[in-house]
Formats: C-alpha cells, structure tokens, sequence
C-alpha cells in the first residue's frame, strides 16, 4: 500500500483503562495530522456463540466511546493471537501509525520479555506505546532522539520530522558516550545526518550526550525526565531473540519506563519514504 494512502491511526482496545488512554492519545495527534481512528479488537478463537456475544459488545463500546469524545470511530474485531494479528491487519490496512496501551512488564511477562515489543517487531508501521493519559498540553512539545552507531536511526528521523513539523515540537538529539573510534565515526555520521535534515526542515533542536555508554537507555530515560519530554522516539532491534525476550533487549526498558513516557517505536523495516523527500522540507508520508 502506497503511504500516502495510510491515513487511518489504529488503537489497540483490550477493555483497560490503558486502552482508552491509547485512544485519548490517538484523539490528541488525530486532530493535527487529519487521521481517521479505528479501534482494533482481537479474540482468541471461540464459539461461534462466544464470538457474537464479544462482536456486539465490542461494537456497542465503539458506539459509546464515539459519543463521550464525540468522534467518528471505526472499530474492526480479529480473531486469533495478538502477536500476529495487530501487526498483520496494521502493515495491510490503511494505518498510519498503532497506539498501544501497556501496564509495562510485569510479573511472569519479565521471564518472556515484553508484551508490547512482541507485538511490535511484526509491524512495518510504527506503534506509539503509552502507560498514562496525555497531558493537557495539545501538543508534543519537546521529542527525544536517541543517537547511537546503527545505521538504523536514520529511519526514525523521518517520524521525528513529521511531528515536529505538525506538532511544531523541539527535537533533543540524545547522543550515546562512545571510546572506540570507529563507533565514535558512526555515531558522529548518524548526528550530522539528522542535524542536516533538522535544519533543512527549520526544526529547533538541541545536542545532549550521555555519560555512559551501558547505561544510555537508563540514561536516555533520566533525560527524557529532565526535559519534560512528551515523547521518545526509538527504532526496535533489527533481529530480535529469546534471550533478548529473556534479558531484555534495551527497546524494552525504554518503553515500559517507570516514568510512562509515551515511546514511539520504528521498526527498520518500517520505512516507506526515501529520505531524499527532507531536503526540501517535505514531510507527507
């Protein structure tokens, strides 16, 4: 599907109370970017009896959540595993981007990993994964950006450019501490890289640095903290295992950070631009 189609913003609806703060987050960036909002709703395999009951359920909840936030909703019900459902339905529908509610890792989800980076790394479009509702403010203010050697976060600038421009946002360039020079090198290649298309898109930035390289994560967290970011923007390791689900890839700590920022997650499949398309400020996608 062509990107300019995508133009629909998928919230993930489990009957939490962190599935409606998704969809208020959802409503928040809707009302900027003109995106329409579609719930999504996945049961595991049932009765026919079963399903029917959980379908008008499902479809009455759409209708009442239509009328408090006074919106159009869509809603669409999936059977099967969430693990592979949302993405499937996200990479071939119309959606932009996914919203997801998580509760962070907890208890026997921290010997498997993370629910939502599961659910994540199937995408080809990027989740926003929340834990709280949004501020009042209507705007994303102040939006982090990890910097570090992988070639892999170049295919988040994009994202950061076309919020900071609808949002009219300040972006943090957050540089990871490096000694080796060839890390430094790639480190450095990825800051300029972003710093040209920051500034070719007259987008205010700042550059920070870390102090310690096996603590960026914790310490993009801390930083993130200090600046009062309304959101962190990260890409999701390339080729993810179990014993990343295991031990925790770093994505995982970011995102079910103690302090429930919203985190964006690009996936380095997810990219749908080329990057040529920045250069002269052009930010439709």
């Amino acid at each position: 599907m062509e990107r300019q189609n995508r133009n629909t913003i998928l919230v993930t609806w489990d009957n939490t109370e962190v599935s409606e703060f998704a969809l208020q987050h959802a409503i928040r960036i809707a009302r900027h970017v003109e995106n329409n909002l579609r719930l999504i709703h996945i049961i595991s395999d049932s009765s026919k009896e079963d399903a029917r009951i959980a379908e008008s359920n499902f479809r009455e909840k759409v209708e009442v959540l239509s009328g408090k936030y006074q919106i159009k909703l869509e809603g669409v019900l999936l059977k099967g595993k969430i693990f592979k459902e949302i993405a499937e339905y996200a990479n071939d529908s119309d959606a932009s981007m996914v919203i997801m509610g998580t509760h962070g890792i907890r208890g026997m989800q921290k010997l498997t990993g993370s629910w939502a980076l599961k659910v994540i790394i199937g995408s080809t479009i990027p989740f926003i994964v929340v834990q709280d509702k949004p501020p009042s403010e209507e705007r994303f203010k102040s939006i982090v950006f990890p910097i570090d050697f992988k070639v892999e976060n170049k295919e988040k600038l994009q994202w950061a450019i076309f919020l900071a421009k609808y949002f009219d946002s300040k972006i943090y360039l957050f540089k990871a501490p490096v000694s080796d020079s060839s890390l430094v090198k790639k480190v450095n290649t990825n800051l300029n890289f972003a710093m040209k298309f920051l500034i070719q898109n007259n987008i205010a930035y700042e550059i920070h640095t870390g102090q310690k390289s096996s603590k960026f994560p914790e310490e993009t967290i801390e930083f993130a903290q200090r600046i009062n970011a309304d959101l962190i923007i990260i890409t999701t390791t390339k080729f993810i295992n179990f014993t990343d689900y295991m031990l925790g890839a770093q994505e995982q700590y970011i995102i079910a950070n103690s302090l429930k920022i919203p985190v964006m997650c690009v996936n380095p499949r997810a990219t749908y631009t080329s990057m040529s398309q920045f250069m002269f400020g052009t930010t439709r996608i």
